[in-house]
């Protein structure tokens, strides 16, 4: 840590990056909340739109295909918790070293990260490959749902090592404060994903395969997109030359990552459960399940985006001592999401119904038991905002142990619990509220985790 960067970068870099410090160091906080979180709000919506879309047009073959994007969705979860793991992990890290100028430091740890993220989907994605179905089966998928969702699957699993990498490499752009250029890689492959999906699911007739053929191409095109992008304005660039693993590094990364690996494969496993119990009830419940959770994901995108916005604020400022605009940026960033959180919320209990109706031309009881469930979930959602960020305050600070429980309570310690409750009690109405339920009592665990790190770090500055 002690070498200066200036022997690592060319000239005009480490001026680009010491401006980068003094901006995010001086400069107003709300406004730079602001700033950083447009672009990593539209990036955001636009992962969450890819998914819609995608269901919106698998939509229109049949209720099974709708289904296996469910099916799916728990894989899609898992593996995108291990890039998060390695972004977020390496991401942190980064950004307080470039809060303490050491860019060499900061080189090293964003190549580490994301080479290590590609080799780790490769191995995912070869093992999957090999025992599909009993993969498949485990993550819910009923005998009528499985061939579709075989079709779906192989092609996803082509595409996981850069599907991967594309979520690290948003991270580890987005901490060094360089969400625009993060955005321009999303946006091409969303861009790219919208125009494929029509063409390969009907004008080629391949149904629910051309879904999968068609993420995972624009996600390829992606990954080279960003990692074009990723040297510019100030940024650290990813070279092979350094990748350089060690115990320290991987030690660094979990240390920011593991509150992310928690809270995304928690998603992955509560996802896992509820296909698993909603299959009880039918292919269509499933099937409803898979809509909502994917306008609720298009909804938690845009606030998750805004407190990734609050995220190298905190960083920068927290490595360079400055606490108060950290406690600043912190309560202007929990007021947005706050009013955000709550004019959806009334929007969705309002518009449940067209909502729904928009992604299932084929099964009235999918829309049906889809208004419902949607809203049942949007009772609770005003709480969500102080949750998420929360989570991404303690997790930015290193707090690792507190952000990690925090990360894995709306998804996991306490949705589980009250999926296997609410059916046992209730039957399919406990189901359908375990999230609402879910939500209000990580609210409650929030308020005095929040509180307290707020507090001890005025007492450390």
């Amino acid at each position: 840590m002690h070498l200066m960067h200036h022997h690592y970068n060319p000239h005009n870099s480490s001026e680009a990056q010491h401006a980068k410090f003094v901006k995010l160091t001086t400069r107003p906080v709300g406004h730079l909340v602001t700033g950083l979180a447009v672009p990593a709000m539209v990036s955001m919506l636009v992962t969450g739109i890819y998914n819609i879309v995608d269901t919106f047009f698998v939509g229109q073959i049949n209720t099974q295909s709708v289904a296996a994007l469910g099916i799916v969705f728990s894989y899609m979860s898992i593996v995108q918790s291990i890039a998060f793991f390695f972004g977020q992990g390496a991401g942190n890290y980064i950004s307080r070293a470039l809060g303490h100028e050491d860019t060499h430091n900061a080189g090293m740890m964003a190549s580490v990260g994301l080479i290590s993220t590609w080799l780790t989907g490769a191995l995912i994605a070869a093992g999957c490959f090999i025992y599909m179905e009993p993969v498949l089966r485990f993550f819910g998928s009923t005998a009528t749902i499985m061939p579709y969702a075989c079709d779906y699957f192989g092609f996803i699993l082509l595409g996981t090592p850069f599907i991967m990498s594309c979520f690290t490499m948003n991270n580890l752009m987005r901490h060094q404060g360089n969400a625009m250029l993060s955005m321009i890689g999303i946006m091409s492959g969303a861009v790219l994903n919208v125009i494929l999906d029509p063409i390969l699911i009907f004008g080629f007739d391949m149904g629910v395969k051309g879904a999968g053929l068609a993420t995972a191409a624009s996600q390829i095109v992606a990954f080279g997109i960003m990692l074009m992008l990723a040297g510019q304005r100030g940024g650290v660039p990813v070279r092979l030359t350094q990748f350089k693993p060690t115990l320290q590094r991987y030690r660094d990364i979990a240390a920011g990552g593991l509150p992310s690996l928690a809270r995304q494969s928690m998603m992955g496993i509560s996802a896992l459960i509820l296909n698993n119990i909603a299959g009880i009830y039918g292919d269509s419940a499933i099937a409803s399940f898979s809509v909502v959770n994917r306008i609720v994901m298009l909804a938690n995108a845009a606030m998750i985006g805004y407190g990734q916005g609050f995220q190298p604020v905190c960083g920068f400022n927290y490595g360079a001592g400055k606490f108060d605009r950290v406690r600043a940026a912190f309560i202007h960033t929990c007021k947005v999401l706050t009013i955000y959180s709550t004019v959806l919320a009334v929007a969705g209990w309002i518009f449940a119904r067209p909502l729904v109706g928009l992604f299932v031309t084929s099964d009235p009881e999918v829309s049906r038991i889809g208004a419902e469930v949607l809203r049942y979930q949007c009772l609770a959602f005003p709480l969500t905002g102080y949750v998420v960020l929360v989570n991404m305050y303690l997790q930015n600070i290193r707090r690792t142990m507190p952000a990690t429980i925090m990360a894995m309570s709306r998804q996991g310690i306490f949705l589980i619990p009250a999926l296997f409750l609410g059916n046992l009690w209730l039957g399919f109405l406990g189901v359908e509220i375990a999230q609402a339920v879910a939500d209000t009592a990580s609210f409650l665990l929030a308020i005095p985790l929040g509180l307290h790190a707020l507090n001890k770090m005025g007492t450390r500055g």
